[in-house]
């Protein structure tokens, strides 16, 4: 929704940790491994690429998942770093403008036309700018051509045929003020004073895609333009074209659509900028009031490699291989009874701008920086003296080519999304794209070869004392106790002079499960033919719902359900109860610890993770087909043999507690707090965390409720959805599902009685020290639970939605992202709530709210407009055809009516349903609904000085 899903905070990896895209190493060689011969590695057949006489380059693949639908993208290689003094903020500006007004669809024509096709605002229909590039993306289906023809042409006018109309331009100043203001806050303040060590006082350090306000208020259209002229050229642009489509009849439209664009006649030379190294060290301790945590990050920097050869490709591998290792290491240190911070964790991952980055991060305990500090830089130095030991290289090998294996298995299944983001890759960074065949052939026929040694030498060679950064970032209270430079650099030295040890691997060679449960038998069986789904009942009363799909080669999704959960206990235990199934599930199973149990499961696509919350209890789980055993197996011992620890509970409490230190100075944590107290009546199940709270949580009582929750499966639904065969899975599921425990007792959760208050309330919050504001607007109460209602109740949502969009940002020019949105509950009583959500101004809070409530009078007074429920039932159209093919859909779907005893059918005649909305239903219902007798208001603003 001209949002920037990738905006420039999100770009800047400075969040906790670096995670990102492993790439290769700069050298062939490490200190201690081998020369590789090198080749280029090949372009990926499957691809048609080609480049028009005037520069623009194309990408065309034909691929089927989703069916009917396909993916256009549109890359420039212009983003902030190429803007003038005169245009900081411009090239985020310019990918709004191309929303406001191209040559064929002029003002919103272009938005009101996808979505009337059943293109979502935002959802699909989106862009985003960065430093180095603006990247546009249209979802589109292909089985309308006339639909398809128009997006193509949308791309074409997005190319270069903007038309930047000067009322449009002031019109969308409010709404990017309004999106920078959203970025405001301590995150944002310390960041000001970071960045330019960060960028080496580099041209990024100066060139935030958001702009500076001065610019952004003030600058004449024809700034703009120029940019737009000077950078919106087919040389610096890719279209990418990616689904179901005809590729030859694709790459006649991109010739005969795109072959006309223009350089321009003295192009400016595009260049590529860096952030050069400085090859010393440097250091900065920033600290905000607003700031919860105290966080280290060392960032070492160096040259960015390519990924172009096979031995770019191998050393990428070694790396991937590296940061599994370390990374399982710090997560074994978490499972300490005292772990010596809230986070911690080291990696090597690409940065930006040529660069590469080696870090290692803590987020300390309050007022435990050194020691947190020290115990992440010790992590460091044992992978340094000692190196890996071979189990761990083997483990790693296995989950790496489990995770290519999968890829490999869902070639045919790959979503288009995701070929789209390798291309960009492609046209963007010059990043190889050899696909998935050669890819995974190449890391079966490399992996055997790599050597411990090899992984060994990247501690040495990428932490190393040069380039290196260091940043603390902590709470305004502890300014006077950080370190200064000349302490973390002796907290180094102290950590490398002491006695580390080496590591000791702790694996068990036991089975998981050693002797399999008498098995039960199906007892009973039911077909739902006109959606696939078989109904099995077992022996001891477990109910299975079966679908088979073909929607994915390698994916099983298991739920499962029972009444009951933290709703039968008392207030008293209440914390208790709520904590009991994630202390197990982190407890490790049966006989194997926390620490064993993941390296016992190494090769294995499984997870299975028990849930109790308030009104029911439960697993959820994933399989690989081959994998169904373990999972199963796994359930059965979730069931059975529960694992209680004390270390995992000291440490889980530690964790919690560290968190909670200073959650009072952040003003979003305190805003969620007093809305889900207010909607909660101030119940104690409703109010925020506490360190009483805390303390409440008892080990032994958390254990034995886990126990008494899942001592009974009688009452359990299971839903499994996925790749697998009726009859090939009834083994299983009667050797291990047909042995869970069964008692026969019948449990219903039970109504608290906790729900929103009555009447019109405001509640405003102070907190913060920007100038913005959070507003909610809840309508809430009783409801009469129906297909029919929720379809209207949905519907409305969607309707206020565009028209609070169409109010609130394009006519006022008062918010960036408004939202609308509406659920409803079953149990344990109908209800329903409808949330509006926005950010502004505090000055402007009246007025949009004013202007938010008229809209919704509007509704009430004249119904909704015709044009308007036409695009949601476009939009739910659209949607519900590409969910139709998603296990995912499925599983939660399913779960959810067998829940609620729902006819699980009703979704063969939804979109028929939709049929009955109409303005006049949709009046009927915003009177209904949006009443505003029960309309609560929370408004979150600055503290006032």
């Amino acid at each position: 929704m001209k949002k920037c899903i990738k905006s420039w905070l999100y770009l800047l990896v400075l969040s906790i940790c670096i995670n990102g895209y492993v790439q290769a190493q700069p050298s062939l060689k490490t200190k201690t491994g081998p020369v590789i011969n090198s080749e280029v590695l090949p372009l990926d057949t499957a691809i048609k690429v080609g480049k028009l006489k005037n520069g623009f380059t194309y990408y065309i693949r034909r691929n089927t998942e989703p069916k009917e639908r396909v993916q256009l993208y549109l890359a420039t290689k212009a983003g902030s770093i190429l803007e003038n003094e005169q245009q900081l903020g411009l090239a985020h500006f310019m990918e709004h403008m191309s929303f406001n007004g191209t040559k064929n669809f002029p003002k919103n024509e272009l938005v009101n036309y996808l979505q009337k096709s059943g293109v979502r605002f935002g959802a699909d229909l989106n862009a985003y700018t960065s430093f180095d590039e603006t990247v546009y993306q249209l979802p589109l289906p292909t089985d309308d051509p006339e639909l398809f023809k128009n997006g193509m042409q949308i791309m074409r006018d997005w190319a270069q045929d903007a038309l930047l109309d000067p009322s449009e331009i002031d019109k969308e100043r409010g709404v990017i003020l309004e999106e920078k203001r959203l970025g405001k806050g301590a995150q944002e303040r310390m960041q000001n004073k970071y960045l330019p060590m960060l960028f080496n006082n580099s041209r990024y350090a100066k060139r935030l895609p958001i702009g500076t306000e001065e610019v952004l208020k003030n600058f004449k259209p024809e700034a703009i333009r120029q940019f737009y002229k000077d950078w919106y050229r087919p040389d610096l642009q890719a279209l990418i074209v990616v689904g179901d489509v005809n590729v030859a009849q694709v790459e006649k439209m991109i010739i005969s659509l795109f072959s006309d664009l223009k350089n321009p006649v003295k192009p400016l030379s595009r260049t590529k900028y860096t952030i050069p190294l400085l090859n010393k060290n440097q250091f900065i301790a920033v600290t905000d009031k607003e700031m919860p945590y105290t966080v280290a990050q060392v960032m070492v920097k160096h040259p960015a490699a390519d990924l172009k050869t096979t031995g770019d490709m191998r050393n990428s591998i070694v790396r991937t291989l590296y940061n599994l290792m370390i990374s399982a290491r710090f997560s074994e240190l978490m499972k300490q009874a005292n772990p010596p911070f809230l986070q911690g964790g080291s990696s090597i991952g690409d940065f930006m701008a040529g660069l590469d980055v080696a870090s290692a991060f803590v987020v300390a305990k309050p007022g435990e920086l050194e020691s947190g500090f020290k115990a992440v830089y010790t992590e460091i130095e044992r992978a340094r003296n000692f190196g890996f030991v071979a189990t761990e290289l083997e483990r790693a090998k296995q989950s790496y080519m489990t995770s290519m294996e999968a890829a490999y298995k869902e070639k045919d299944k790959t979503s288009s999304e995701n070929y789209v983001q390798e291309y960009l890759r492609l046209f963007l960074q010059e990043e190889a794209s050899p696909g998935i065949d050669y890819e995974y052939n190449f890391a079966k026929n490399t992996i055997g070869g790599i050597s411990l040694e090899e992984v060994n030498g990247l501690t040495a060679k990428y932490l190393t004392d040069v380039n290196r950064d260091v940043i603390i970032m902590a709470p305004e209270k502890e300014t006077a106790t950080l370190p200064v430079e000349a302490t973390v650099n002796a907290w180094i030295q102290a950590v490398k002079q002491s006695n580390i040890t080496a590591y000791s691997d702790q694996v068990s060679d036991k089975p998981l499960l050693a002797v399999k449960p008498t098995a039960g038998k199906v007892v009973s069986e039911k077909k739902i033919g006109a959606i696939g789904v078989t109904e099995l009942t077992l022996s001891n009363g477990v109910k299975v719902v079966l679908k088979p799909t073909d929607f994915k080669n390698d994916e099983i999704l298991i739920n499962a359900f029972s009444p009951g959960g933290t709703s039968l206990y008392s207030d008293a235990d209440y914390q208790s109860a709520s904590s009991a199934s994630s202390l197990v599930a982190r407890s490790g199973i049966s006989e194997f610890n926390s620490i064993q149990l993941p390296k016992l499961l190494t090769g294995k696509r499984v997870s299975v993770t028990p849930y109790i919350s308030e009104r029911a209890e439960g697993i959820s789980a994933f399989s690989a087909p081959k994998d169904l055993e373990t999972a199963l197996q796994l359930v059965y011992l979730y069931f059975t043999q529960p694992r209680k620890d004390e270390e995992i509970f000291k440490s889980v409490i530690q964790q919690q507690k560290g968190a909670l230190a200073n959650r009072e100075n952040d003003p979003n944590s305190v805003f969620s707090d007093t809305i889900s107290a207010v909607l909660g009546n101030y119940n104690i199940r409703r109010t925020g965390p506490t360190l009483s709270k805390i303390e409440q949580i008892d080990l032994e009582k958390a254990y034995s409720i886990y126990k008494d929750r899942f001592a009974d499966a009688s009452d359990f639904t299971f839903t499994f959805v996925g790749s697998f065969k009726d009859q090939e899975i009834r083994p299983l599921l009667e050797q291990y599902l047909g042995a869970l425990p069964s008692s026969k007792r019948k449990e219903e959760a039970k109504d608290l009685g906790i729900y929103p208050p009555a009447g019109e309330i405001t509640k405003n919050v102070y907190k913060g020290q920007e100038d913005k504001a959070t507003v909610r607007l809840i309508f809430s109460g009783d409801y009469k639970y129906s297909d029919e209602n929720n379809n209207r109740l949905d519907a409305l949502a969607e309707v206020l939605q565009i028209k609070l969009i169409e109010r609130l940002r394009e006519e006022e020019s008062g918010v960036y992202s408004p939202g609308a949105g509406a659920s409803y509950s079953k149990n344990p009583r109908n209800r329903y709530s409808v949330t509006v959500a926005f950010g502004c101004a505090p000055a402007n809070v009246d007025k949009l709210v004013n202007a938010t409530l008229d809209e919704i009078n509007k509704i009430k007074q004249n119904g909704a407009q015709a044009g308007d429920i036409e695009k949601y039932v476009a939009e739910e159209r659209r949607t519900t055809e590409t969910q139709l093919k998603q296990n995912g859909f499925w599983a939660g779907y399913l779960t959810s009516n067998y829940q609620l005893n729902e006819d699980p059918l009703k979704i063969l005649t939804y979109l028929d349903s939709l049929k009955k909305i109409t303005p006049e239903s949709l009046k009927t219902a915003a009177n209904e609904y949006l009443s505003g007798s029960n309309l609560i208001k929370f408004v979150l603003l600055p503290e006032k000085k």
